[in-house]
This record gives structure tokens, C-alpha cells and sequence, in this order.
């Protein structure tokens, strides 16, 4: 288990546009959850007692919680996280000195900070508690504090100044921008108030972002993801290397191994939402065979500057995957979509790859990939 994702599903406010796992707290929900939380991880801790490489905070807003809940939050995990890059997301309404000392002192390195925009309209617009005095403000502490610090932007919003918000994060001296364009989830308020996106918009403002960014020292190490070198998110990097990491916390997603030698070649387990994960209900768990494993590592990896190098892959999974993959390959290549060395692959451009993914999961098909023999 190389990383640990805990899920914090409490929040402040609830956005329009979100469709995450979130609740508002009352009662003595923090306490309850804690308590399932610090059990739930003796359990796991029991099947993986290596200290994770990483360990991200998400949610929700688990910045939102109060000092004795997020040092209850912190004594609950059983392993050793002194040389774990551990990112907390974090609200900017929520932050302040004495929090962030706090933080600091439990162990948290990297801030993962919700600004979305820095214009007052956007932001009212999308329902976020925090104005752009707040969200500069925050930035200012984190940075201060000694945070590596990232910030999240949703790009391409009507009536959004996507070059100023651009311009903007560039020159705070932050590490690492994660730039999204709005997704209308089904059941969401803004899917019900009929919210229309515009494709070209959201295209255009990715090539913005590539070209600010780029200028500013940024790379596009990732589709959505740009940082300066050596403040990539190791986190989700496992992520996109499609590596195995431990989940806790209601609603929350963990990518395991199987035994050796076993025919599953992973397992994927998903928590319940808070009621029945409260009351202990188990995981559903999907086993992951190795073909279903490549075709995902293939997916997520050409997200990827670096690509990915299918014969990593191979070597995974006992399979053979370039012969079914080369004759798709070659014609991309060739009409300069992809860069290919030896087996590796990498998008020529990351904002066209998906057709490219497509194209290549397909060509994976069970029934035109072999077992490696031996």
C-alpha cells in the first residue's frame, strides 16, 4: 500500500456543483465518525503496517473540522507519516495561524487549496463562502507558513476572466495549479437549474493555461494538473501510475493488491456513504483481473507528460500487450499524436488524448490479448 486517501465528508457549505460525498455536520456525526474512522483503520493497518508514501486528506472540507477533531483525526492513523508527503484540502475561509501551526505540527506538508477563481462574480456564482480577498489571503498564509501549497481552478465559467484568474495564480509563487473545467453532475442544483457549459470556451481556455502557465515556469505534467519541477503531487501521481493505495472514510475508493500468484491482479473496494458506513457496513469490492488493470494503467498513464511505457505494464501483468497495441500505434505515431520510444508512448499533446485513450483501450480487447508464456 504506497498511499492512504481519508475521506472528511463534512462541510461548511454545500456548492451547486458539487456531487462529492459530502454532509453538513450536527449532533455527534464528528464523533461518531471518528470513532468508525480510527476503527476502521486498525483494520487496515493490520493488513498493511509499511508506512504509506503518501497521504491525502479530502473530502469535503477536512480543514473544516475543529482542533481536537483533526488531532482525533491524526491520533486514529496507526502509521508513521514522518516521510510521507501528506497533502490536507483545504477551504480558505478556514484557515488561519494558529490552524496552520496546528496542521504543521500534526504532520501535514502540502495544502491543496479550493480558490477556484479569484473573481468575486465566478465565485458567487459557484457558491463558495470565500471571496477573493479570502482566497489571496489564504494562499499568503499557507505560503508563509511553509506549505508546499496548490490551488484548484475551474476554468471556462460563464462571464469568467479565464486569462486574469490565469495571470493571477501564476504570480503568487504557488507550486502547483490544478486547473478543471465544470463538470454538470446529474442531481446536482446546477444540473437542475438547467446549467449549460460551452465546449469551445473550455477549450480555449485549457490552451490559455498551457501557454500562462508555461510562461510562468508551470509544466503540464498531467492533463489538468500543472506545477513547477519537483512540486508534483506524489499522491495523485500513484493515482495516474495506477499504483495501490488504502481508502478510509465514507464513500471512499481504495485500489489494492491481490495475493501473489492469484488470478485477480487487484482489488478495488468502495466504502458505503456515511449512514451505513457508521453502522459498519463492509466495502463492495471488485476484483480487477490483469487485462482490466492494463487497459486502466494504459488510461490514466498517457494522462501523463511522461507516458506510459507498456512494457511496465507486461512485466505487471504476464500479458502480452504490444502486439494487439502496435498496429494502432504506429498510424498515430506517424500522424504525430504520439511519441513512441521502444514501448513507451506519450501524448504529443495532452489535450487531445482522448481519443487517442479510446482508440487504444479498444485495441485491448480480451479477445485479442495473450498470456505472456512463462
Amino acid at each position: 500500500m504506497q498511499g492512504l486517501y481519508v475521506h472528511v465528508p463534512f462541510c461548511p457549505t454545500l456548492c451547486p456543483y458539487c456531487d462529492f460525498h459530502v454532509v453538513r455536520r450536527h449532533g455527534g456525526i464528528v464523533e461518531a465518525y471518528l470513532e468508525r474512522l480510527a476503527a476502521e483503520a486498525r483494520a487496515l493497518y493490520e493488513r498493511y503496517p509499511d508506512p504509506p508514501k503518501t497521504l491525502y486528506l479530502g473530502g469535503g472540507t477536512p480543514s473544516f473540522l475543529r482542533s481536537g477533531e483533526l488531532r482525533a483525526l491524526f491520533a486514529a492513523l496507526p502509521w508513521d507519516i514522518g516521510g510521507a508527503e501528506v497533502t490536507m484540502e483545504a477551504n480558505p475561509g478556514t484557515l488561519n495561524a494558529e490552524r496552520l501551526a496546528l496542521l504543521k505540527n500534526l504532520g501535514v506538508n502540502r495544502l491543496s487549496l479550493g480558490v477556484q477563481s479569484f473573481q468575486d462574480g465566478v465565485l458567487q456564482t459557484l457558491g463558495r463562502a470565500h471571496g477573493r480577498r479570502g482566497a489571496l489571503k489564504a494562499v499568503e498564509m499557507s505560503l508563509e507558513a511553509g506549505f508546499r501549497t496548490s490551488i484548484d481552478l475551474i476554468l471556462g465559467l460563464p462571464g469568467q476572466d479565464v486569462l486574469a484568474d490565469l495571470r493571477e495564480a501564476a504570480a503568487l509563487g504557488v507550486g502547483h495549479i490544478s486547473a478543471y473545467t465544470l463538470q454538470i453532475e446529474p442531481g446536482t442544483p446546477f444540473e437542475v437549474l438547467g446549467v449549460r457549459l460551452d465546449e469551445d470556451l473550455e477549450a480555449s481556455a485549457f490552451e490559455q493555461a498551457e501557454e500562462t502557465l508555461g510562461q510562468a515556469g508551470f509544466v503540464r505534467y498531467e492533463v489538468s494538473n500543472f506545477a513547477r519541477p519537483g512540486q508534483e503531487s506524489q499522491h495523485n501521481t500513484l493515482y495516474w501510475q495506477l499504483g495501490f493505495w488504502g481508502a478510509l472514510g465514507p464513500g471512499a475508493a481504495a485500489h489494492l493488491p491481490a495475493q501473489p500468484g492469484k488470478a485477480p491482479y487487484a482489488f478495488r473496494s468502495n466504502n458505503p456513504p456515511l449512514p451505513r458506513w457508521l453502522a459498519g457496513e463492509a466495502p463492495a469490492i471488485e476484483e480487477i483481473s490483469p487485462l482490466e488493470h492494463a487497459r486502466e494503467a494504459l488510461m490514466l498513464g498517457l494522462r501523463l507528460h511522461e507516458g506510459i511505457d507498456v512494457s511496465e505494464i507486461e512485466q505487471r501483468t504476464g500479458l502480452d500487450l504490444w502486439s494487439s497495441l502496435k498496429s494502432v500505434v504506429e498510424p498515430m505515431a506517424s500522424e504525430g499524436y504520439l511519441r513512441v520510444q521502444g514501448k513507451r508512448l506519450q501524448a504529443q499533446n495532452l489535450g487531445t488524448i482522448h481519443p487517442l485513450i479510446l482508440e487504444l483501450w479498444e485495441a485491448l480487447e480480451p479477445t485479442k490479448t495473450a498470456q505472456t508464456p512463462g
